[in-house]
């Protein structure tokens, strides 16, 4: 076998670049059809259609959980969120548990071949006593962001349109208004949502800057909190799309990547960095327009259904990926490899559920990846897999609604759509059938027999190699860890408040 060096520069990579730098932008609650590059009529994305033109947009590429925590979780490690604990459902402010501390980040793989490491916008995958969980503890150096969801606390410092009309709907859960950490201290409480835009971008710029000026890869996460509900959008953007604060808030993302890009260009890195865009899983159609669109794909967030799983994804190398449309299929479980195989680093001794496609970035051929595996919220041993995708067919094994997927035509996708087994499963043809709308009767096609058979196999195969690790959300929850600034004062939780 050839050593990392030799195969980058079997394909096409001089030994100058064998260090990339990696920027991740990871979107919130985004659909399948809610970009201008995905066809959507009024989205204000330029700075995210541009990667597209110039980049590899993939129309396969699916998250690895339909809600939050759990993708995020698998994104970082490449591994099902089943293997870390990190379900079922998401973690809360009071949450005892988070990601475990033994599971190995992206940041964790990339920090012992030298690279600087930072994320920026919404954690999510727990805070714990005296921030056990945070960022500056799983491998990264800097953190500037919301340890959770920006739903979870009063909405009312929330301000959508000018001017000052408060944001529609309800989030507050009874707990503190929403912190803004600065590695492991909270520097504001409750945050400026209006100027946080800003504040992710300068803390971004910076850290571009400070590694480009040390010659010193780099590696930055922004797992952006927008579009989740509810939207809200600085002066920039607020009430400047025709799509209203849904399209507001995604402009003012598409803002934050364009400030980024503008970052690498002006530090002369942007031919040496690779730019990787996805979203954590399908859009809340319960929100209706303010949930965002899964475009042609079946239901949304929380349900198995492609609505709920298959998102959008770019890849963006000036100079190393040619522009172009995949059809390969991929996953965010593939994120850590790819870039542990690029930078040359060291992948962890556990088992890993992502496959390095490297060759389908840099070269556009076939993709490693042959499955994909559908968990739902709630996995549990004794029903296991969902539905399993195999080349362009996808069985479903179990079907259920969500409440996540609410308001829609569509009686698969609520959670009145309660749970049902399919014996034999319903099998889809995902290039015929997008939609998962028509499935396929496999009587008197011994294709489609041996089709099924073959999934069954894989099914059983995959099933037999996962160990569950214990729930991390199963441990609880304790008030007394809800962030707070002032943590001696009384009465909790509205003496939390510093500027």
């Amino acid at each position: 076998m050839p050593s990392f060096s030799v195969s980058l520069l079997l394909l096409g990579l001089s030994s100058a670049a064998s260090q990339p730098n990696f920027v991740l932008l990871f979107a919130d609650d985004l659909g399948y059809g809610d970009l201008g590059c995905y066809g959507h009529p009024t989205s204000l994305t330029p700075n995210l259609n541009r990667l597209a033109a110039g980049g590899l947009r993939f129309t396969d590429f699916y998250c690895s959980s339909p809600v939050c925590s759990p993708s995020r979780a698998s994104l970082l490690t490449g591994r099902y969120q089943t293997r870390s604990g990190v379900y079922p459902g998401v973690l809360y402010p009071d949450s005892i548990g988070g990601l475990p501390l033994n599971e190995t980040t992206i940041a964790e793989v990339l920090k012992p071949a030298g690279y600087a490491t930072a994320a920026v916008g919404k954690w999510h995958l727990g805070y714990g006593a005296n921030g056990t969980y945070l960022p500056t503890n799983q491998g990264f150096d800097q953190y500037l962001g919301i340890p959770y969801s920006h739903d979870m606390g009063p909405c009312k410092n929330l301000t959508c349109f000018p001017p000052d009309v408060k944001c529609f709907g309800q989030c507050d859960v009874g707990t503190v208004t929403v912190p803004l950490m600065r590695n492991k201290k909270i520097v504001q409480q409750p945050v400026n949502f209006l100027e946080l835009e800003k504040a992710y971008s300068d803390f971004a710029t910076n850290f571009i800057v400070t590694a480009a000026q040390k010659q010193q890869p780099f590696f930055l996460y922004y797992p952006a909190h927008h579009t989740h509900y509810p939207q809200y959008a600085g002066t920039r953007t607020a009430g400047k799309t025709l799509r209203g604060p849904f399209g507001d808030a995604l402009a003012e993302f598409d803002h934050t990547v364009g400030d980024i890009m503008a970052a690498l260009e002006k530090t002369g890195v942007a031919n040496n960095t690779l730019v990787f865009f996805t979203s954590d899983n399908g859009p809340e159609l319960m929100r209706m327009s303010r949930g965002g669109s899964a475009g042609l794909l079946k239901c949304g967030k929380g349900t198995t259904y492609d609505g709920g799983m298959r998102e959008p994804a770019i890849a963006y190398w000036p100079g190393t990926i040619q522009p172009g449309v995949t059809h390969e299929l991929a996953s965010t479980l593939d994120i850590l490899p790819t870039m542990a195989r690029l930078a040359e680093a060291k992948l962890p001794s556990v088992v890993l559920d992502g496959v390095d496609i490297t060759e389908l970035l840099i070269q556009q051929g076939k993709s490693k990846r042959e499955t994909m595996m559908f968990y739902p919220t709630n996995p549990s041993e004794l029903y296991g897999l969902f539905a399993v995708r195999m080349g362009k067919y996808k069985a479903h094994f179990y079907t259920q609604g969500a409440t996540h997927s609410g308001t829609t035509p569509d009686a698969d996708c609520p959670v009145f759509a309660v749970l049902k087994a399919h014996d034999p499963p319903l099998l889809f043809d995902l290039e015929m059938d997008p939609s998962e709308y028509y499935p396929l009767s496999v009587t008197g096609r011994p294709d489609l027999q041996a089709v099924l058979e073959k999934i069954r196999q894989v099914k059983a195969q995959f099933e037999a190699t996962m160990v569950f690790a214990n729930s991390e959300m199963s441990k609880g929850t304790d008030k007394n860890l809800v962030p707070c600034c002032n943590p001696q004062c009384s009465p909790k939780p509205t003496c939390c408040s510093c500027a």
